[in-house]
C-alpha cells in the first residue's frame, strides 16, 4: 500500500492544452476535516486506508495542499440541459486535479468537487455544500456495491466555510474518481463551436485512452460510438431494474464510459411508481423514472449529431437502433434474475409488466418485495406478500403464473434459489430518508451515521447483524422528501 506522497501522476487530459481546460488552483476551505472516506475507493489508488486519518489527507482534499505533479484543470464542455442547448458549461465548481495510475496500470481521474470558482462558474460561488457532498459520496459507493457502473468517491471533507443556498450552509469537498470525466457535452462543445481540429484531437484522445480496441476496427469512431451505445443501454437497464432515478440526465451529465455520473437530486424508488420525479426542479417530468429509457436514447442522438464529422448519418442511425433492443435484453435478463429464474421463457416480459402494474396500483415497496420473494419458497412467499396488494384477485392470478413459472425450472433446491435471489436483490438501499438522517447528524458535527450508512451500503446483499433498521420501509415523511439541484 502507498502513502499519499507516493502516488504516480500521468496527466493525459491536461496535455491536450488550453483549448480543452483551464489551469485553476483549488480555493481552500476553512478548518478542513474528514467526514467519511471509502477504503474500497482508496484501494483503487493503492492507498493505505489509515492515511485518511492523517491531517495532510484533509488538507490535500480540502484545497490546502497539492502534489507537485498535480495539474489542476477546469474542463470546458457544453450540453443539452432539459432539452435546450447551452453553448458553454464546464467545471463550474470542480477541478480535475490530475490522473493517477495504480500498480495494476489503471488510470484514475482525481476530480475535486466544490473546489471554488473557475472561468465556468457562471455567477456561482464554485462551492459544494455538505449535504450534497455526502449524498454524492454515498450514491457513488452504493451504486458500485450494487454492481451498477458509477464514478467512485474517495472522501468527503467538511469545513467551517459558510455558503449561501436557500439558507446558510457549510462548504465541503468530495473527491471523485473515474477513468475519465469526458462527457457527451465535450464532443458537443467542439462540434457546435466549429472547431474541427480540437474535436478530432478530443476524439483521438478518447479512442486511444479509453477505447483502444476500437482503433483496430475499420471505422474506429463508429466502433467507439457503438460501444458507448451498448454501455449506456446496459447502464440504464440496471438503473431501471434497481429503481434508481438519476434526476438530471442532461448531456453534460452523461459519461462517454457509460457510468453513472454527476449526482444531483437522485433517488431510489421506495413505493414503486413508474412516473416518479425525484428532482424538485423538474416541473415537466422530463427526467421521471419511466422517461430515463427514452432520454438515454435522446442523449445518444445528441452525441451522434456531434460525431457526424467522423461517422456517416446512416451508420449513426443504424447504431442508435441497437439501443432499445439492447436495453430490453439487459433489463429482462436482470428482472428474470431478480425473480429467481435461471432460464428465459417467452412469457417472462409479460410477467414482469403485470407485476409492476400491480405494484404501481398498490404502492408496494419496490426493493423489499423482491428481497422477500426470495426469503421463502415461492408459494409461501407470495402468500405472505399478498396483503401488500390492493387488487387481491389480480395478485392471485399473477402469483399463480409466477409459481408455475418457478416450477418450470425443475430446480427443487430451495436454499440455492434463495442464495441466487439474495445475490441480486439488495436488503439495503440508499433511501432518501436514510441519507437525510445521516446529513442532519453531520451538519451537527456528528459523522458517525454517515460512516455507518456507508458501511451498510457497501455490502447491500448480505444481512448485517444489528442493522435491521436500515432494511425497513421508510416512514411516510421519508417518502416525500423534495430534493433539488442546489449544491
Amino acid at each position: 500500500m502507498k502513502a499519499l506522497d507516493e502516488l504516480t501522476f500521468d496527466n493525459r487530459f491536461a496535455r491536450l492544452g488550453d483549448a480543452f481546460s483551464t489551469h485553476v488552483l483549488p480555493e481552500p476551505i476553512d478548518a478542513p476535516r474528514l467526514v467519511v472516506a471509502s477504503p474500497a475507493a482508496m484501494a483503487l489508488l493503492d492507498l493505505d486506508p489509515a492515511v485518511a486519518q492523517s491531517p495532510v489527507f484533509a488538507e490535500l482534499f480540502g484545497g490546502h495542499k497539492l502534489w507537485a505533479e498535480a495539474e489542476p484543470r477546469a474542463m470546458v464542455y457544453s450540453g443539452h440541459q432539459f432539452g435546450s442547448y447551452n453553448p458553454q458549461l464546464g467545471d463550474g465548481r470542480g477541478l480535475l486535479l490530475g490522473e493517477v495510475y495504480n500498480q495494476a496500470g489503471e488510470h484514475w481521474d482525481l476530480h475535486l468537487k466544490g473546489a471554488g470558482q473557475t472561468p465556468y462558474s457562471r455567477m456561482g460561488d464554485g462551492r459544494a455544500v455538505l449535504r450534497s457532498s455526502i449524498r454524492e459520496f454515498l450514491a457513488s459507493e452504493a451504486l458500485h456495491a450494487l454492481g451498477i457502473p458509477s464514478s467512485r468517491a474517495l472522501c468527503v471533507i467538511g469545513s467551517d466555510t459558510p455558503v449561501w443556498r436557500e439558507k446558510q450552509e457549510r462548504a465541503a469537498m468530495v473527491l471523485r474518481l473515474a477513468p475519465s470525466h469526458v462527457r457527451f457535452g465535450h464532443f458537443e462543445y467542439f462540434y457546435y463551436t466549429q472547431r474541427p481540429e480540437q474535436q478530432k484531437a478530443l476524439g483521438e484522445h478518447v479512442l486511444a485512452m479509453h477505447f483502444p480496441e476500437c482503433l483496430e476496427q475499420p471505422e474506429p469512431y463508429l466502433a467507439m460510438f457503438r460501444e458507448i451505445v451498448e454501455r449506456n443501454a446496459e447502464l440504464i437497464a440496471k438503473w431501471q431494474a434497481y429503481g434508481f432515478c438519476h434526476g438530471v440526465m442532461n448531456t453534460d451529465n452523461m459519461s462517454i464510459l457509460g457510468i453513472t455520473f454527476d449526482f444531483g437530486p437522485f433517488a431510489f424508488l421506495d413505493d414503486f411508481d413508474a412516473h416518479f420525479i425525484c428532482n424538485h426542479s423538474d416541473d415537466q417530468g422530463r427526467y421521471s423514472f419511466s422517461n430515463q429509457v427514452p432520454i438515454g436514447q435522446w442523449n445518444l442522438s445528441a452525441l451522434a449529431q456531434a460525431l457526424t464529422p467522423f461517422i456517416s448519418v446512416e451508420a449513426l442511425r443504424e447504431t442508435l437502433g441497437l439501443y432499445l433492443p439492447l436495453y430490453q435484453a439487459h433489463y429482462l435478463d436482470l428482472m428474470r434474475r431478480r425473480l429467481g429464474f435461471i432460464t428465459g421463457e417467452e412469457g417472462d416480459q409479460a410477467l414482469v409488466e403485470q407485476l409492476l402494474q400491480l405494484m404501481q396500483n398498490s404502492g408496494v415497496d419496490y426493493s423489499l418485495f423482491f428481497r422477500r420473494l426470495g426469503d421463502e419458497p415461492a408459494e409461501t412467499a407470495v402468500a405472505r406478500l399478498r396483503d401488500d396488494f390492493v387488487d387481491l384477485q389480480g395478485f392471485d392470478a399473477w402469483a399463480q403464473r409466477y409459481c408455475a413459472r418457478v416450477a418450470l425450472e425443475h430446480d427443487g433446491d430451495e436454499p440455492q434459489r434463495r442464495t441466487r435471489m439474495h445475490a441480486v436483490n439488495p436488503l439495503y438501499i440508499l433511501r432518501n430518508y436514510l441519507a437525510q438522517k445521516a446529513i442532519d447528524a453531520a451538519e451537527r458535527g456528528d459523522y458517525a451515521e454517515v460512516r455507518r450508512l456507508h458501511q451498510v451500503l457497501s455490502n447491500p446483499f448480505e444481512q448485517q447483524p444489528g442493522m435491521d433498521s436500515y432494511a425497513e420501509r421508510p416512514p411516510e415523511w421519508g417518502k416525500h422528501l423534495e430534493i433539488s439541484c442546489s449544491s
